[in-house]
Parts: C-alpha cells; structure tokens; sequence
C-alpha cells in the first residue's frame, strides 16, 4: 500500500542510527514504504495523513529473532508450569499432536498481533513439528495471519527427525523423513521467499535442536539454505541436559559440533546460548554467528543466564527473542527488552547493562540477525517501520528525565500508541488496526479449551492439574 504519514512534533525520535543520534521535536515524513525526511518543521504534502506525535516517543520498530506462534494455545498450562525444558516438552508435544492449520492460523494472530501492540514490527518464527493428522500447510496458515495484520514475517521452515523410537522426546507422530522435509522447504522457498530488501516474506531454513534432528539433515538443510541465498537457524547451548546430551552423542560440546557440521557463519543464528565458554563466543563472533537472547523463556524454565553482554563486547550479532509462549507465556515484545535489562543486572550489577543497549539489541542488533539492512533505525532512506510510544500516561508519570529509557525502566503496560509497518498504520491508539481483537480472543480461548480436551481425552493426562 502506496501512502504518505506525516509524524507531527515527535517529542524524542531514538534514530539508533550509526551516531546513536536522538532528536527533540521533529517532524518525520513517510512516502511509500521508506521513510523520506526528518526534519524541525515539514510542509504536509496535500496527500499526506498528519499523525500528532507531540507526547510520543519514536523508535525503530523492534525485531524479534526467535518464537513459537503455535504455542500461544498452551499457556499457563498446570501441568507444565513448574517444569523445566526437557519434562516441558515430553508433556506439551502431547497437546501439540492436536495442532492443525487453522490452530496455527489463530494462534499465529494472537502472538503476532501481541507483538505488534508492543512495539515489534518484524518477526521471525520456529514451527518445527508437523503432525502426520495435519495436511502439513502450517507455515502457509502463519504466513496468511502475518499478511492479514500486516506485520514484516521471516517463518522458519522447521522440523525435527529423531522421535521416541529413535531416542528423541517428541511422539513418532510429528516429526518427517528428511525427503519429506526438503520436498516442503522447496515449496515454501518457491512459493513464499522474497530475496528483496524489503520483502515482507521471507523463508529460513531451522532444524529444531541437536537433540531432535540427524547430523545429516542439519548438513543437508545447510546446503539447500546456501543454495538459495537463505539464513539458518535453531536452538542452541539452551540447557545442561542439552550439553550432557551433545557429549555423550558427539563428543563435543553444542557450538564444536555446529561448526563440525557447517552451522557457523553470518547466515546463521541461534536461539538461547546459555551455556557458552570464552573460546565459544569468540568462535561466535570470528565467523558472524548471530544470537538471539530470550530471557523471559529461559527464566521461566530456569536453563540459566546467557553471557550476552560478553557476546555484545565481543561483536557477536545479538537480538532478542521473547521465544514461544508456552515458555514466557507472553508475545510481549516491549516486556522482552526490560527482562533482558533486569536479568543482566541480576548476574553483572546495575552498570552490566543499559536501557538504550538493551533497545539497540531490539531493533538495529535484531535487524543484523535476521539480515535487513534497512530496518532498525530511523533515518531518511530506511525502511519505514517504527513504533510510537505515548509519553503521557500514568506509568511513565514522574519518568520523563529520560524518555528513551522511561518505556524500558517504567510503566503500566508495554502497548505502543502506533505501529507503522512497510509504511502502513496497523496499531493506531494501542489497537490493531485489521482484525477484531475481542473476536479473536474469544476464538482463541475456545480453540485453545478444545486442543486441550482432545488431548486430554487421548492420552489420559491431566494437563489442567498440577503433578502431585
């Protein structure tokens, strides 16, 4: 959609350009998808829409490296709510069995419509089980939820090969032979993946963990990846049972044995990497190997503290991730980057980190991860996809000494005023703009009951209890 916004009297505009440069009062003019000036005081072109931005903070629009959509269906789940990873999956594959195309297409608009409403505009996402009961069209159900909210979209064409029979944790039952894998990545890259700069699609290519995929599958993808100019991903170092697992399958650790296989590189980056050493992260940032840092989901399931600040300092590309929903119960983009800034004080102390590299990890650094040049800063030329944030609320009262930092230490609630994607308005006044909100709640809650039922009645487990 061709258009042209005009942002009046932005209070603070945060570029997170090259100079870390941040303005006071300014204009900012929209032509098309790309942002076209900024300036002190701008003429409204005749055909522009005039957005009053005088008690607003503008910002790049924030990139999210690593999810799971489907699992907005399963959250706060009992009988996983004291869990930690491995006794957390071993229990929700059971529910995620049920997962057909259209829980995909309902849960895709919950998690990408949250991520929109706190401040994300462009995201990434990991399916990686594929029920045989499903007709396996579920990266096509996310990809027409993102296309309907209007959100930037990079879907992980994701899988796993090693079941229960064969060692694994997922049931037999939604993981693929490595023909049946490539023959549907082939179909997505073709009919999906955009090369352009600014593509609103693109497809990457993401085994799910060294604990549910071949050795060979994860060279094959890397190859097919390659051949087609896309980008690799999958989890990573995300727990000890992942390492004990690593050495007593491989003889190495998580990260020799991705470079083993041919999984370090620019084109590449991983989810978590919780458990790195000083070697790893220097091997990390000699090759470009990016990272995307979820702290909300490894807090929730106690895998630990990643060292990101060392990966930061040490020039490894870092974004952040507010990863599946069953794992942080929550889409919360805005809420992802005060974790990451608490967390790390936990572990560092209060100068161990800071609100505006905790925001440059969101928007340029997750940019850098994902591969767009064009996106997370706010500069004439650049892709226009920011976010507005009003200053003038309850929450971020007596907060203003510092409006870039006052979202990120303050406030009541993590929704932005405005949500501007390729050009195009989708959150106006802290709603989305294409889709019913209470409709789809009421949707999701009964598709969600329903999955759990269906699952209950099949397996006799009794997900809505807590285990004695």
């Amino acid at each position: 959609m061709s258009s042209t916004i005009l942002l009046r009297h932005i209070k603070t505009l945060a570029t997170f350009d090259d100079n870390a440069t941040e303005l006071e009062g300014v204009d900012l003019l929209i032509r098309g998808n790309r942002i076209a000036e900024i300036a002190a005081r701008i003429e409204p072109p005749p055909d522009a829409r005039v957005i009053d931005a005088s008690g607003m903070l503008c910002l790049p629009g924030m990139v999210n490296c690593h999810h799971h959509l489907y699992q907005t269906m399963t959250r706060a789940v009992p009988c996983v709510q004291n869990a930690e990873l491995f006794e957390w999956l071993v229990n929700l594959y059971e529910i995620w069995r049920e997962v057909t195309p259209e829980l995909v297409y309902i849960s895709a608009l919950v998690g990408l419509g949250e991520l929109l409403l706190t401040g994300c505009t462009t995201t990434t996402d990991h399916l990686y089980l594929f029920p045989r009961a499903s007709d396996g069209k579920l990266i096509d159900a996310e990809i027409q939820a993102a296309r309907e909210l209007g959100i930037r979209f990079h879907p992980t064409r994701g899988c796993m090969t090693r079941g229960r029979s064969k060692g694994g944790l997922p049931p037999d039952d939604v993981v693929q032979s490595e023909e049946e894998i490539l023959a549907d990545c082939e179909r997505l890259i073709a009919t999906y993946h955009d090369p352009a700069p600014d593509a609103m699609v693109k497809i990457a290519l993401a085994p799910c963990s060294p604990f549910s995929v071949e050795a060979s599958t994860m060279k094959l993808l890397a190859d097919l990846a390659r051949a087609h100019g896309l980008r690799l991903h999958t989890h990573l170092a995300e727990t000890r049972d992942e390492e004990r697992y690593c050495k007593e399958m491989y003889g190495m650790r998580p990260v020799e044995w991705a470079e083993e296989i041919g999984w370090l590189g620019p084109d590449v980056w991983f989810a978590h990497m919780v458990h790195v050493n000083e070697v790893e992260i220097q091997r990390l940032a000699a090759t470009g190997t990016g990272v995307s840092h979820c702290p909300a989901s490894n807090m929730r399931l106690g895998s630990g503290i990643a060292p990101i600040p060392k990966m930061a300092a040490a020039g490894v590309p870092v974004g952040l991730g507010v990863d599946g929903s069953a794992s942080n119960d929550a889409s919360d983009m805005l809420g992802e980057v005060r974790q990451a800034l608490l967390l790390h004080r936990v572990l560092g102390g209060a100068r161990a980190v800071t609100a505006r590299e905790v925001l440059r990890w969101a928007t340029r650094g997750g940019a850098r991860v994902l591969g767009y040049s064009e996106l997370g800063r706010v500069e004439a030329g650049a892709l226009a996809d920011l976010v507005l944030i009003d200053l003038e609320q309850l929450g971020l009262a007596g907060a203003l000494h510092d409006p870039v930092a006052a979202p990120v230490f303050a406030g009541d609630s993590h929704l932005v005023a405005y949500s501007i994607v390729n050009g195009e308005v989708v959150v106006e006044k802290g709603k989305l703009v294409r889709v019913n909100e209470q409709e789809l709640v009421r949707r999701a809650n009964e598709a969600a009951a329903e999955m759990v039922r269906s699952a209950s009645r099949k397996t006799g487990i009794r997900f809505l209890e807590f285990p004695a």
